[in-house]
């Protein structure tokens, strides 16, 4: 199960600590945020206690205005038992003494951030949702082709690498080279990037490694894309029957989410650069609802039509 520390979620949201307990032995496994409104007003039952609990302006409201010490001090006493990550407290606003010390009683964390309440809440989910996403590692070769992610996978040997320089020539971004890290967000989006360790690196058989970063500028790569489309690049079977219109699609699923995959048979001659830049750009006309094949194919069968 991934995991994220609680120190370098404070350190990436630039969060003030009002008390840090014992933080190194902290651990978030949601990317999930609560704001208790409801158990502040004594309702415990189903208490999502692993999420971070947020404070806005209406919570600290409620409890600075609304109730009196003697009731704000046993609703807190109760807040406070449960064995939460930690308290953000949203708009920079000020937390009572007397609340700070039954959180350091439990060894609750409490933080505070200036942003308001919603922008904290994207902020702290947009973040944790990366880390904790589901992810796997593949080996293959990620591109920004004119906005789209396009993953070239295929036997090792195939061209991925030497397309994909080329693709760089042409004015396209490398995000990957060898190995892909990808991860899920959301229901239906992966996320790709390449190991800390490999990024903007590139092996080319015959010359070796090569920093494509420092040979083809800054603007030649880029650190994270979505992945869009699968190109599987495989060595040419005469007897294989490829498709030839694109009526059709096919799907790969890849942690649960269905991508368009094409295949594209590889032999001497064919410029693969140029095909794969055309396949990104005919998916993209796909997705904006303009497709050529049934284009075509609505025109010939009106032909006949007319006959």
């Amino acid at each position: 199960m991934a995991k994220v520390k609680i120190e370098n979620f404070v350190k990436e949201l630039e969060l003030e600590v009002l008390y840090d307990a014992e933080l190194e032995e902290i651990e978030i496994l949601t990317a999930n945020l609560n704001r208790p409104g409801l158990q502040l007003a004594g309702f415990f039952d189903y208490f999502a206690t692993d999420r971070i609990q947020v404070l806005g302006k209406v919570e600290m409201t409620y409890l600075t205005e609304f109730l009196n010490l003697e009731q704000r001090l046993l609703i807190i006493e109760k807040f406070l038992e449960y064995d939460i990550p930690c308290v953000l407290v949203s708009r920079g606003q000020e937390v009572p003494d007397e609340i700070m010390e039954i959180a350091k009683k439990y060894k609750r964390p409490f933080f505070r951030s200036n942003l308001i309440t919603t922008k904290l809440f994207h902020s702290a989910i947009s973040y944790l949702d990366m880390l904790l996403a589901p992810q796997v590692s593949r080996h293959g070769v990620l591109m920004d082709i004119n906005g789209v992610g396009v993953y070239l996978i295929g036997e090792s040997g195939i061209g991925k690498s030497e397309t994909a320089l080329e693709m760089v020539k042409r004015g396209h971004r490398l995000v990957a080279d060898d190995v892909v890290d990808i991860c899920k967000v959301g229901r239906n989006q992966l996320i790709g990037e390449s190991p800390e360790s490999i990024r903007h690196f590139m092996e080319i058989r015959g010359v070796g490694i090569i920093d494509v970063r420092q040979m083809y500028g800054v603007g030649s790569v880029i650190n994270k894309k979505t992945i869009d489309l699968v190109i599987r690049m495989e060595v040419w079977e005469t007897e294989k029957s490829y498709e030839r219109l694109g009526l059709t699609d096919d799907f790969i699923t890849i942690l649960g989410v269905k991508l368009t995959e094409i295949v594209i048979p590889v032999r001497p001659g064919r410029n693969l650069a140029i095909i794969i830049e055309v396949a990104a750009r005919n998916y993209r006309l796909k997705y904006m609802g303009y497709n050529s094949a049934a284009e075509l194919s609505d025109r010939l069968h009106k032909g006949q039509n007319e006959f």
